[in-house]
Parts: C-alpha cells; sequence; structure tokens
C-alpha cells in the first residue's frame, strides 16, 4: 500500500500524492521506496507560485529555516552556464580516463566504474587534488562553483563565520547512500558546526537518485561513534540505529525537486541520503562540507584532524592527497601497484600513532 501522508509543519504543507500541495509540489509525483521501506511520493518538479524555498530572500530566513528545519534549499545559486562547463569537463576529461582516482564511497583509487547506462557509479573524492595535468578543465570549474560566492555567502549565514571547505565529491551515476548524520563521520571540532551542500548540475529526475532529508532530525541526540556503535566493527548496527530512529520518531522523508543551479544545505546532525535509483537518468552534482574557519575536522566523532590547508579563490581549502604534488603521486602509485602491502602498511602505522 502506497503510503500518503500531509505534513504540517513551520505553517507549511507539503502533501504527497496527485493534488498539488501547498509545499511547491507539482500535480505529476513520483513513486519511490524511502530509507525504511516505505514507499513514497516525491515531487517531479516544484511549483514557483508555492514553492516555500523561493520566499527565503534574507540570510535570515534562510538561517531561521535550516536551524529549524536541519536544511535549506536556495535556488538558482549557480549560474547555468558554470553548470554545463563543470559536467562537459566532466564528459571529455574524466569519463574517458584510464587511471585511477580516489573515490568516495571506498577513500581509496580506482578506476571508472559505468553503470549499464554509461554514467560513472564510483563517485570522485576531493575535487580539489584532482591532477591538473589531466583533469585542468573539470578541476578549475568544479571549484569555481565549489567556491563560489554564494556558496560562501550561504556557509557564513549558516556557520556564522566564513567556512573551510574540508572535503568534495563528485556524482554521475548514484551509488545510493544510506541514511545517516554526517557527524558520525566528520564534523567540526566545535560539535556540531560544520555545513554540508548538494550543488545540482542538471535537473535532478526523481528517479535518479534523489538526495534526501528527514526534516527536524538534528534535534535528535543519537548515539556517538564508538562502543557499540564502532565505524570499524559495528556499522551495520549503527545504520539500522538509523532506521530504528526514523520509524521509532515517526520522520518524514523529503526528497525537494531541484533544478539545474539549486544547491540544498544540511546540517551535521541531519539524517540525510540518495534515493534509490530508478531510472536511466545521471545525477550530476557536487557535494562539500564545510567547516568554521576558526575550527579544525573532527574525525569519527573522536580524533582531531590536522589539515593541510591552501587558498582557492579566497577560501581555505583541505588538500589531503594533492595531485599535483610528486610524493602524493607517487604514494599514489604505491597504493595501486601494491595495495595489499600499502594498506597492511598503513594499518600498522596508524595502530601505532593511536597507541
Amino acid at each position: 500500500m502506497l503510503r500518503l501522508t500531509t505534513v504540517q509543519r513551520a505553517g507549511e504543507l507539503e502533501q504527497a500524492g496527485p493534488a498539488t500541495g501547498h509545499f511547491g509540489i507539482a500535480a505529476d509525483t513520483f513513486s519511490i521506496r524511502a530509507p525504511d521501506g516505505e514507499r513514497i511520493h516525491i515531487p517531479l518538479a516544484f511549483d514557483p507560485r508555492t514553492d516555500p524555498y523561493l520566499a527565503l530572500t534574507s540570510p535570515a530566513k534562510i538561517r531561521s529555516y535550516y536551524d529549524a528545519e536541519g536544511y535549506v534549499v536556495i535556488r538558482n545559486a549557480i549560474d547555468a552556464r558554470l553548470c554545463d562547463e563543470a559536467t562537459s569537463a566532466f564528459a571529455s576529461e574524466v569519463k574517458p580516463y584510464r587511471g585511477y582516482i580516489y573515490r568516495q564511497a571506498s577513500a581509496t583509487p580506482e578506476k571508472n566504474i559505468f553503470t549499464e547506462h554509461g554514467h560513472v557509479l564510483n563517485s570522485l573524492l576531493n575535487i580539489q587534488d584532482l591532477d591538473r595535468r589531466s583533469f585542468p578543465r573539470f578541476r578549475d570549474s568544479g571549484m569555481r562553483i565549489i567556491t563560489h560566492d554564494s556558496i560562501q555567502r550561504a556557509v557564513r549565514t549558516l556557520v556564522g563565520e566564513s567556512g573551510k571547505l574540508t572535503q568534495s565529491m563528485y556524482f554521475d551515476g548514484n551509488p545510493a547512500t544510506w541514511a545517516h548524520q554526517d557527524t558520525y563521520y566528520l564534523d567540526s571540532t566545535d560539535r556540531g558546526r560544520m555545513t554540508a551542500v548538494w550543488i545540482a548540475l542538471e535537473d535532478i529526475h526523481p528517479g535518479a537518485g534523489r538526495f534526501f532529508v528527514y526534516p527536524r532530525s538534528h534535534l535528535i541526540d543519537m548515539a556517538k561513534n564508538g562502543g557499540a556503535f564502532d565505524v570499524a566493527f559495528n556499522h551495520d548496527r549503527y545504520k539500522k540505529l538509523v532506521l530504528d530512529t526514523i520509524r521509532s520518531q515517526r520522520l518524514t522523508c523529503r526528497a525537494p525537486a531541484l533544478r539545474k543551479g539549486d544547491v540544498l544545505f544540511w546540517a551535521v546532525r541531519t539524517i540525510h541520503g540518495s534515493l534509490e535509483t530508478r531510472t536511466h537518468h545521471s545525477r550530476a552534482s557536487f557535494t562539500s562540507h564545510f567547516i568554521p574557519e576558526s575550527t579544525t575536522l573532527l574525525q569519527f566523532e573522536t580524533r582531531p584532524r590536522k589539515l593541510k590547508v591552501h587558498v582557492v579563490n579566497g577560501v581555505q581549502v583541505h588538500h589531503p592527497k594533492d595531485q599535483n604534488r610528486a610524493l602524493n603521486r607517487g604514494i599514489l602509485r604505491l597504493e595501486t601497484t601494491f595495495p595489499r602491502a600499502f594498506h597492511a602498511a598503513k594499518r600498522l602505522a596508524v595502530k601505532a600513532l593511536t597507541r
């Protein structure tokens, strides 16, 4: 049975079903499974006459919505021409590339893996670290978007100061990301102040792995990384905890319709991810994580990380494995030529450092 729900929040109405609601949902909706297994309806597009995000016309309104809901959408943040430049560069430089690139899901170097429809499935990790010799246009266009003035103005509004970029990603195909809170993996040392942004580089089809959030989930205090929910040994238990929380708190999944140039910011404790793929469409997009400039990165809720920061377009940017440095290119070669020996040595080094 399809779940047709009407959710009243902050004076706004989101109606799932065939009729047009007051949350900007067009008459046509798309049926898909939410992470908890329930079937929901999400909008194919939005109605500019009723879209609530268009009413967020000042920094104060943007911050107020974000604080209340745990996320916010900013329409038309990036010029369509910049989006087209990035997707064109990806098609010409990254897709034909036969070498290894660091990937988002594994954090290890992999060659391109394609879906049956020709989209790159294994998403790129840290656009800022890409080798300029192989990816000059894509790296440049990507960084111009990720460090764009409109993104930085929003970051300052949401975290109260200028942001420091700690991580970025590029998605072409959809690997489908489980429901999670970022703080379990990454956060600011001033806990709870990291923010992240999903940047749509094309009109995102609802069956292409659209980004989802659970509004107001950032107000829920969940178990921290460690012990029974340790990321190294009990990651599956943590994933189950998130789904159990969604069900027990009766949270509602929301997957806003995003067009080319729209961005969605979410708080570090907001449960989010990407829906399943039900279509041949791509979901071209960048994702970036920002912490306040006055802080540093906290990993797995316990380990502060020293950052390798360089200024790009006026923004402090962390470069963990910059492939424009000969040393890092050498490490990449070792990692791909002798993967078992490399990772065994890395585990021993980490163990020695944590004694």
